[in-house]
C-alpha cells in the first residue's frame, strides 16, 4: 500500500511538472506572440515562426540528454530542465531584438529536450521498469492539461504582467515550483529495477527495422499533431463552420486526449499496448471519413478522433519502447525515436498550410495518408525479437 501511495504521488508531481512545462514552453509563443511582434516591431508570423528553433534545438540535444539520464539518472536531467527553462524565459523577456529572442528560444528547446516527456518517463521506467505503463499515463494525462491550463493562464499573465511579465512569472513557476517538486519527489537512486548485468558497459540503439517502424510511426504522428494545433480551427472554418463554432470545435481535441488517457489509466491498460496503438492510428481517418461524407455536421467527429489518436499516441510513445526492447538504454533509446518526430514537426505547419490552401478536403486527405502509412508501421513490431545493441562507446 504505501508503495502505490508513494507511485500515485511520484505520478501526481511529475504531471503537474509537465503540465507546467509544457504551458511554459510549447504553448506560450501562441499566447505572447502577437504582444512581442509588436513591442520589437517584427511580423507576426516572424516571431511565432522563431519557436521552430525551440523545436531545433530540442531534437538536437535529445539524444545527448537521453545518454545523461541513462548514466546517471533522470533526477539530475529534470533539475536541470527546470533551470535551463527558467533561464531561457527570463531571457525571452529581457529580449530587445530578434536576434536575442532567437537565442532565447534556442535555449528554451534544451529545456525541452532536457525537461519534457522523455525525462520523466525514463525515470518511472528506471523506478518500475515493466510496471512502468500505467505511472507513465498518469502523467501524459496530467501534462496532457498543458494547453488548457497554460493559455488561459498565459492571456492572463500577459493582461496584467505584459508579455515579459508573463515570462518572468512563468520563470518564477520553475524555480519556486517545478524545481522544488523534483527535488523533493524524484529519488536520486537509479537501477531499482536493474538487470542482473547492468553493470555491463551501457549500450546505445541500432536501427533495426522495429527501430525504423517506430521512429516512422511517431515521426507523422507528431507532424500531424502538430499541424493540427496550427491549422485546424482554419481547417474547420474552411470546411464550412463559423470561426466561432470552429474554435469551439477544435476545443475537443483536448477534451478527447485527456478522456482516452483516462480511459488507458483505468480499463484500456488491460489490452497490449500494440493493439491501443494501432487502433490510435485509425483515430483521425475515421474522423476525417466523416466529414467528408456528411459535412460540417461531422466536424465535432474530425475534432474527436484527432485528440483520442494523439492522446493515446503519446502515451504509447513511453511505453511501445519499454515494451518492445526492454529497460536497457531506455531514455538514449527514446531521444533517437523522437528526433524524426521534432525534425518533422518543424516543417508540418508550413507543409500542412500548402495543402490547406488548395483544398480542406486534400489537405485532410494527407493527415489520414500518413495515418495509415502509421497503422501499416504497427504489423512486424514483435517484443520475441531480440534488440540488438551495440557498444555506446563506439
Amino acid at each position: 500500500m504505501a508503495a502505490r501511495s508513494s507511485s500515485a504521488i511520484l505520478t501526481l508531481g511529475l504531471g503537474a511538472g509537465q503540465m507546467l512545462a509544457f504551458a511554459s514552453s510549447f504553448y506560450l509563443m501562441g499566447v505572447l506572440g502577437d504582444g512581442m511582434a509588436a513591442d520589437l516591431g517584427l511580423k507576426p508570423s516572424l516571431v511565432v515562426g522563431l519557436m521552430s528553433l525551440a523545436l531545433a534545438a530540442s531534437a538536437l540535444a535529445a539524444p545527448s540528454a537521453g545518454r545523461w539520464i541513462d548514466a546517471r539518472g533522470g533526477k539530475t536531467p529534470l533539475i536541470a530542465s527546470n533551470i535551463t527553462f527558467a533561464l531561457a524565459l527570463a531571457a525571452i523577456g529581457l529580449s530587445q531584438n530578434v536576434l536575442v529572442l532567437g537565442g532565447a528560444l534556442s535555449l528554451l528547446g534544451v529545456g525541452m529536450a532536457l525537461g519534457l516527456y522523455g525525462t520523466p518517463f525514463a525515470i518511472l521506467v528506471e523506478l518500475f521498469g515493466d510496471e512502468a505503463r500505467r505511472p507513465i499515463t498518469g502523467v501524459a494525462l496530467i501534462g496532457g492539461l498543458g494547453s488548457s491550463v497554460g493559455w488561459p493562464a498565459t492571456l492572463l499573465l500577459e493582461q496584467h504582467l505584459g508579455w515579459r511579465g508573463a515570462c518572468f512569472a512563468w520563470a518564477g513557476v520553475h524555480l519556486l515550483i517545478c524545481l522544488p517538486l523534483a527535488a523533493w519527489l524524484v529519488p536520486a537512486v537509479r537501477g531499482r529495477h536493474a538487470a542482473p548485468d547492468d553493470d555491463a558497459p551501457a549500450e546505445p540503439v541500432v536501427w533495426d527495422r522495429r527501430m525504423i517502424q517506430l521512429a516512422v510511426l511517431f515521426a507523422c504522428a507528431w507532424f500531424i499533431s502538430t499541424c493540427m494545433s496550427a491549422h485546424l480551427p482554419r481547417l474547420l472554418t474552411a470546411l464550412g463552420l463559423s470561426p466561432t463554432r470552429a474554435a469551439s470545435t477544435a476545443a475537443l481535441v483536448g477534451i478527447a486526449a485527456v478522456s482516452v488517457r483516462l480511459a488507458e489509466f483505468t480499463v484500456l491498460r488491460r489490452f497490449p499496448p500494440l493493439f491501443a496503438t494501432r487502433a490510435a492510428t485509425l483515430m483521425h481517418p475515421l474522423g476525417a471519413l466523416a466529414v467528408l461524407v456528411a459535412g460540417p455536421l461531422a466536424a465535432p467527429a474530425l475534432a474527436l478522433g484527432q485528440g483520442a489518436g494523439n492522446g493515446m499516441l503519446t502515451v504509447a510513445k513511453g511505453v511501445l519502447p519499454l515494451n518492445l526492447f526492454g529497460r536497457r538504454g531506455y531514455a538514449y533509446r527514446s531521444a533517437l525515436l523522437s528526433r524524426p518526430a521534432q525534425i518533422a514537426q518543424i516543417g508540418g505547419p508550413a507543409i500542412y498550410g500548402l495543402a490547406l490552401e488548395r483544398s480542406p478536403q486534400f489537405a485532410l486527405g494527407l493527415s489520414s495518408l500518413l495515418c495509415l502509412v502509421m497503422f501499416a508501421m504497427t504489423f512486424g513490431l514483435d517484443r520475441a525479437a531480440r534488440p540488438i545493441l551495440e557498444d555506446q562507446t563506439a
